[in-house]
């Protein structure tokens, strides 16, 4: 499948529920200008009485009822009766509708896994994660579903909504067919539900990795960083002629069984399937660059065309000969409509090939601090942020002045992601960033460069000064005083972690973007 059938579906989807220009969809009430989220559920208790109990035994009916004091409005994800009721049906836990509602501890979790905390309509829903967090602190996914005679939207690969676009004057609601049920289930737990990812589940358990894979962010002191997940189905395994793990197994590593060994190429072939960081198919789109996985060797995806296309020129899967034209699959590509998998480790995306190393090439890599957890803690809400504690960053030392990390409240603010770091002093700060394939680069530096009190700096790569002196004083504009400086090539004569150091030679003011890296 590619993305033209995402657009394609997403025109069908709005030709049927929207005109050009999108309208929200009507209530059916009088003054719904003055109606809550609250309001609009209890104006029709034919429909959605049972989620009304909910919200109130939850504790949570009076919250979407009034206007939201941390964000612009609520987002409400609502079931109706029949969705209740068969959920209810469905669940070894309740036999009725009493029994859900007198275990207080879960009814609270489930009315607020439905709330999002911040008003989205749908046409903001992105093919991957919303973008705020529900009132119990989880994250909800979208999908889109295109069928023969009709598209939608699914959230969590769960519910299907059926009436999008509800507004109402403290937010939106969306009808939903099903009730969303809260992950608690790691990847690992996924694939010992789904008897059809044997070989690869066997693969992870031969080499140990199926403990990394159990990783359950959620559970109190956990400290391990969420992942994404690359999984090939038992069919796609069998047609390259790999019917069980030993067969995988005797292919991948003939001469050495010690699958543990990180040294082991079974043991990588997993690993490079584990890519570091959450991300969703929508955080692949309109870029190409390499990302780290748990193997020695990072992966390309390229998603600047129709298709997202990992390792694209590095391997030929299939001929394809169709009225006399030639196609070359030569790239490992997504079954999309199956992906964006949540689970409590973090993504999972199903691919259409088997995936083996290959050599990487190189891509451009910018790096925006994203692999502090508390940076991305802290990007949930907009502000000013101390960092007072040294020990809270991994990646990331500094000395001379106070460090704050500093998140944009306006989607349009020039600094890449609305964020940077941000120093005012005689001050050094150092970033250690992810491995980089090997090779020439052109050094490229973004920082805020609009402000007469600015600082001047030097920046040093591993220990070597790159480039001259850097006047931040100058090189952004009114419109937006944020500039890319070029630092000069690099080097790097190894596939290994960087040290970028940025020192004040006359102190000031210092707003850090980012530092980007381009094959040169």
């Amino acid at each position: 499948m590619k993305k033209l059938l995402f657009i394609t579906g997403m025109i069908v989807l709005f030709a049927g529920t929207r005109s050009c220009e999108p309208e929200p969809v009507e209530a059916g009430f009088e003054d719904m200008i003055d109606m809550t989220v609250l309001d609009y559920v209890m104006e029709d208790s034919l429909r959605f009485s049972h989620f009304l109990r909910i919200l109130e035994a939850g504790g949570i009916d009076k919250t979407v009822g009034a206007y939201n004091p941390d964000r612009v409005g609520y987002t409400l994800f609502l079931p109706e009766n029949q969705a209740v009721e068969r959920f209810i049906s469905e669940n070894d836990q309740f036999s009725t509708l009493e029994e859900l509602l007198a275990n207080r501890a879960y009814v609270s979790t489930l009315s607020r896994y439905h709330v999002v905390n911040g008003e989205i309509n749908a046409d903001e829903f992105p093919f991957g994660a919303l973008p705020e967090r529900t009132l119990s602190e989880d994250i909800l996914t979208v999908s889109f579903v295109v069928e023969p005679d009709t598209s939608y939207y699914k959230i969590n690969n769960q519910a299907p909504v059926i009436e999008p676009n509800i507004e109402t004057s403290n937010g939106w609601v969306h009808v939903i067919s099903a009730v969303l049920t809260p992950i608690t289930f790691t990847t690992y737990d996924w694939m010992e539900q789904h008897q059809e990812y044997s070989i690869f589940k066997q693969a992870a358990d031969a080499t140990g990795l199926s403990e990394t894979l159990d990783l359950n962010a959620k559970e109190e002191g956990a400290t391990a960083r969420t992942f994404t997940l690359l999984l090939e189905h038992d069919s796609v395994f069998n047609r390259s002629g790999f019917k069980t793990f030993s067969d995988l197994a005797a292919y991948i590593s003939p001469e050495n069984d010690n699958f543990t060994d990180p040294g082991n190429p079974l043991y990588n072939f997993v690993a490079y399937h584990i890519l570091a960081e959450t991300r969703f198919l929508d955080d692949f789109a309109d870029i190409s660059t390499n990302y780290s996985t748990y193997s020695d060797v990072p992966l390309n995806i390229n998603g600047l065309g129709l298709d997202l296309m990992i390792n694209k020129g590095k391997q030929i899967f299939d001929t394809l000969i169709h009225q006399g034209d030639t196609t070359i699959v030569d790239f490992v590509g997504f079954f999309y409509d199956d992906s964006n998998i949540l689970t409590q480790s973090g993504a999972i995306h199903f691919i259409d090939q088997v995936m083996e190393q290959v050599r990487p090439s190189r891509q451009i890599m910018t790096f925006q601090f994203h692999e502090e957890l508390l940076f991305n803690e802290l990007a949930q809400e907009p502000g000013e942020y101390l960092v007072e504690d040294p020990a809270s960053l991994d990646y990331i030392t500094w000395s001379g002045t106070d460090l704050f990390y500093v998140k944009e409240s306006s989607e349009d603010y020039p600094a890449w992601s609305q964020d940077y770091l941000y120093m005012d002093g005689d001050f050094s700060i150092s970033y250690r960033i992810p491995r980089i394939v090997q090779g020439n680069y052109m050094a490229l530096f973004g920082a805020e460069a609009y402000n007469f009190e600015n600082a001047l700096v030097e920046v040093y790569i591993d220990g070597k000064k790159l480039g001259g002196l850097v006047d931040l004083t100058t090189g952004g504009t009114a419109g937006n005083p944020y500039a890319q400086i070029e630092l000069g090539t690099i080097n790097f004569l190894r596939y290994e972690e960087h040290t970028i150091e940025v020192r004040s030679l006359i102190p000031g003011r210092f707003g850090w973007d980012y530092i980007r890296f381009e094959p040169y």
